[in-house]
């Protein structure tokens, strides 16, 4: 047996940490974009007698600590699979710079793991453990609800699908231009106390102020505040920022990666190599194979 799942990318403008020792609790507030880039996550179940694999763009993770082999780690504390297994992730944009790839890797695999195995779950069960797995890791807070649904999402109350609660900026159809320059630990941020109190300092009022105003101009501005008051945004990114600010809707830094992004209402652009793609209004979603 076999199946696919797409789960888009995130990048997150600005944001506010809620701590809780419940990971269900934990989480963060703040506002973002979904890109029609992500994880195409495929799963094949093998013989039971075969090794659970896990690749990442062609090469085998080894790595016992990942956040696919997490999240395979909380379902297996839950249920008995009967089978060895195959896992795939085609990952479409880069790494560790602020695009949300572990969250959409642990629900990719979630979703799909619930699917090859009929596991008695329903898909906020399946997002709710990938979450899971992304605050035992720290490699996220609130990539994971958006990408679950898409659009320009405002993260109201932190936590996964059931518990979290989200809303919209009803927008036209957008560019996404981004470019990178390097990845970023994402873990070494928002589990630092001093980084911590500084982010929630500045990201505390945004959101409120977003909800007043919910367009993608007022999102972008927030996004360029939050990235200068946190003192996040290096020299080389405020650069490129600067430079894509002139030719979009608005520009600022990915949180939590060396990554300019802006949103635009063409995909032309003057920088070098950039990463185009589109607001993704759909969210996660199964594949034909």
């Amino acid at each position: 047996m076999k199946c696919s799942i797409f789960v888009p990318s995130h990048i997150t403008g600005f944001f506010q940490i809620i701590d809780n020792p419940n990971p269900v609790k934990k989480g963060s507030r703040g506002a973002g974009v979904v890109m029609d880039k992500g994880v195409i996550t495929t799963l094949k179940s093998s013989r039971k007698d075969e090794k659970i694999t896990v690749k990442i763009n062609g090469k085998i993770d080894r790595l016992p600590d990942s956040i696919t082999h997490q999240t395979i780690e909380l379902i297996q504390q839950k249920f008995s699979l009967d089978s060895g297994f195959k896992i795939e992730h085609e990952v479409q944009v880069p790494i560790g710079c602020g695009f949300g790839t572990s969250a959409a890797c642990a629900l990719g695999t979630s979703l799909g793991l619930s699917h090859l195995f009929n596991l008695p779950f329903n898909h906020n069960k399946a997002a709710e453990i990938a979450h899971n797995a992304e605050v035992i890791l720290g490699t996220g807070l609130g990539d994971l609800i958006a990408e679950t649904c898409g659009g320009i999402v405002l993260r109201i109350k932190e936590g996964p699908p059931g518990f979290g609660k989200l809303n919209q900026i009803i927008t036209e159809p957008l560019y996404v231009i981004a470019h990178t320059k390097g990845d970023m630990d994402t873990s070494s941020i928002i589990q630092n106390p001093v980084h911590q109190k500084r982010i929630n300092q500045t990201g505390s009022g945004m959101l409120k102020s977003l909800l007043k105003e919910p367009r993608p101009e007022k999102f972008m501005s927030l996004s360029r505040q939050f990235a200068e008051k946190t003192s996040l945004m290096n020299k080389e990114i405020k650069e490129m920022v600067d430079l894509l600010d002139d030719e979009t809707i608005g520009a600022s830094m990915a949180m939590l990666g060396n990554t300019a992004f802006a949103l635009s209402k063409t995909p032309d652009s003057s920088i070098e190599n950039p990463i185009v793609g589109k607001i993704d209004f759909c969210g996660s979603r199964f594949r034909e194979i």
